[in-house]
């Protein structure tokens, strides 16, 4: 897909900023979080790294609704069974080896799988861990009386048999295409921290999370920190940070503030904004590079809402939105324009998709003759409805903040009232996000199952949590067609036919437009010189990936 033209309609950086009115952030005093400040009694200043997030993780049982922030945790106290490097090949965790058809893990024709597991391996509190782990996990994913992340794939499972301590066996009910990549994303919990529990929602995990991973949780200051420590029996090479201090800095400018001053070793979500970088490449003591992501940003509508029920709006609400200015007066020109929830590096990106316009005047006449009248106010109406509803995002977020102010001008040019709500992080994408108790959202989704395309858990109907199911769907989309290619290209395991069917969904959706998109995230990343072993991978969504192989020299 081509960049989108430049037109004269489009402002600088500084004509969009007058625009909306906004300088930029204040940048709030930051917290002293250095060297010199001990969390541990264990903890020495070679062992000690401070990761930096912009959000603040709450959700700690890994197969709870949850979102990208929480993985963070779940990165370094749980374990998956196996998992996907940058080069979006499987390697093993706690499975002793990948199921393939080529060593007997998975049949022919999909449906019969033998998971063989790693001997030894234990819980941060000594218990065993077993096959039965594994199974009650899997399980637990479809219990009713259970807030599940999603049920995509795990609802196929049937028979899953423990045959030993090391060994479970199953068989899918049909052939699903994403099983491997679901499996790689599903961390495991242990099954004895539920035993007695009358509410399989409510356990210790929820507080004190443990897990076979390379850290154990220490304890948490709410609003503030979290603190792991290594876990010296850890199954893989690694933990090589004896402290792994998880800090919240909901403040974008102060946490670069916080990364130049060498409080924070490492910036995580989300990452040095753009208009730092140019300084950011020039610190000493500090590797800074700008790395792909599959991550999009959008405006997320929620589709249960009156004014979002008619495309033209939609489609109008688009138009209205200046994404080149957005890009290159508040970004610096350091994501790209796109037009679907596909990053550009999958083999299944469909770069054939309609190039945004930018078009007050057509955006106008879209709603005007769908019949959505100017009231005296300026405001457009129809049928009661007024076009008017709120815009939230992560406050604290300055890139975003200022985009909101930008879009809600040009959204007043054609006579839409949009009002800006942002909120904490924990608030923002808590129940309000999860629950889609927003209108609007601008928001960052990396919507794919590891390299595999299959979305289900965020575009099937069926998969929304605010109309009764258990998914990732918070936008509330509905639409049978969608569904029916999401079926059929988790249904098929070659590569050419699945391209097909979900370039095919990706030309719908960019047609019924259920959320905005901005840009494809290529995001600023930031490390001391101290620090070894951060690696890209977009087939993962979060940066700490592999935390169990970073040090600090």
């Amino acid at each position: 897909m081509t960049d989108e033209k430049k037109i004269s309609a489009h402002l600088n950086r500084r004509q969009a900023l007058m625009m909306m009115g906004a300088a930029g952030a204040s940048v709030m005093a930051p917290m002293a979080f250095g060297r010199d400040r001990a969390f541990a009694a264990n903890a020495d200043a070679a062992g000690q790294l401070v990761l930096g997030f912009s959000q603040e993780p709450t959700v700690f049982n890994p197969l709870m609704p949850h979102i990208e922030v929480d993985e963070g945790v779940y990165y370094a106290v749980y374990d998956t069974l196996f998992d996907f490097n940058p080069d979006g090949e499987f390697f093993a965790n706690l499975a002793a080896e990948v199921p393939t058809v080529a060593n007997g893990g998975i049949s022919a024709d999909g449906l019969s799988w033998v998971l063989k597991l790693k001997d030894g391996v234990t819980w941060h509190d000594g218990t065993p861990f077993t096959a039965a782990d594994v199974k009650f996990s899997l399980e637990l994913t479809v219990d009713p009386d259970f807030r599940s992340f999603r049920s995509t794939g795990y609802k196929f499972m049937n028979d899953i048999t423990v045959v030993s301590d090391t060994e479970l066996t199953w068989t899918m009910s049909e052939p699903f295409a994403p099983m491997a990549a679901i499996l790689a994303s599903t961390f495991i919990v242990p099954m004895h921290v539920f035993d007695g529990v009358e509410d399989k929602n409510a356990t210790i995990l929820n507080t004190a999370p443990i897990g076979t991973g390379p850290f154990k949780f220490k304890n948490r200051m709410a609003g503030d920190h979290i603190e792991l420590e290594a876990n010296t029996g850890y199954h893989l090479d690694g933990p090589f940070v004896k402290t792994l201090i998880i800090k919240y800095v909901p403040d974008l400018n102060v946490m670069y503030t916080q990364f130049k001053s060498g409080d924070i070793d490492v910036v995580g979500l989300q990452w040095i904004t753009p208009d730092h970088l140019a300084e950011a490449q020039t610190l000493e003591g500090k590797v800074v590079n700008v790395a792909g992501s599959a991550t999009f940003e959008s405006i997320g509508l929620n589709m249960t809402r009156p004014q979002f029920q008619d495309k033209a709006v939609r489609q109008a609400l688009y138009m209205a939105i200046d994404k080149t200015s957005i890009i290159d007066a508040l970004y610096y020109g350091v994501p790209s324009s796109t037009e679907t929830f596909m990053p550009r590096q999958s083999y299944y990106y469909n770069d054939s998709l309609p190039i945004h316009e930018f078009n007050i005047e057509k955006a106008n006449a879209l709603l005007d003759d769908a019949g959505w009248a100017k009231g005296s106010d300026g405001i457009r109406a129809k049928d009661g409805v007024r076009l008017a509803f709120s815009n939230s995002t992560t406050a604290g977020n300055h890139l975003r903040e200022q985009a909101q102010q930008f879009i809600q001008q040009t959204f007043s040019m054609i006579g839409v009232e949009m009002t800006i709500k942002n909120l904490p992080p924990a608030v923002m994408w808590g129940d309000y996000w999860m629950n889609s108790e927003f209108d609007t959202v601008v928001v960052g989704l990396n919507t794919l199952a590891g390299a595999d395309p299959d979305t289900s858990d965020y575009f099937m109907s069926s998969m929304s949590p605010t109309l009764g199911g258990s998914g990732q769907n918070t936008f509330a989309y509905q639409n049978t067609k969608v569904d029916e290619l999401l079926v059929k290209g988790a249904q098929s395991f070659v590569p050419e036919d699945r391209k097909e069917i979900y370039q095919e969904m990706q030309a719908v959706m960019r047609d019924d437009l259920p959320f905005l998109p901005l840009f494809q995230y290529a995001v600023v990343k930031g490390w001391t010189e101290e620090v070894s072993g951060p690696a890209p991978n977009v087939n993962n969504r979060i940066d700490s990936w592999n935390v169990r192989d970073w040090s600090h020299s």
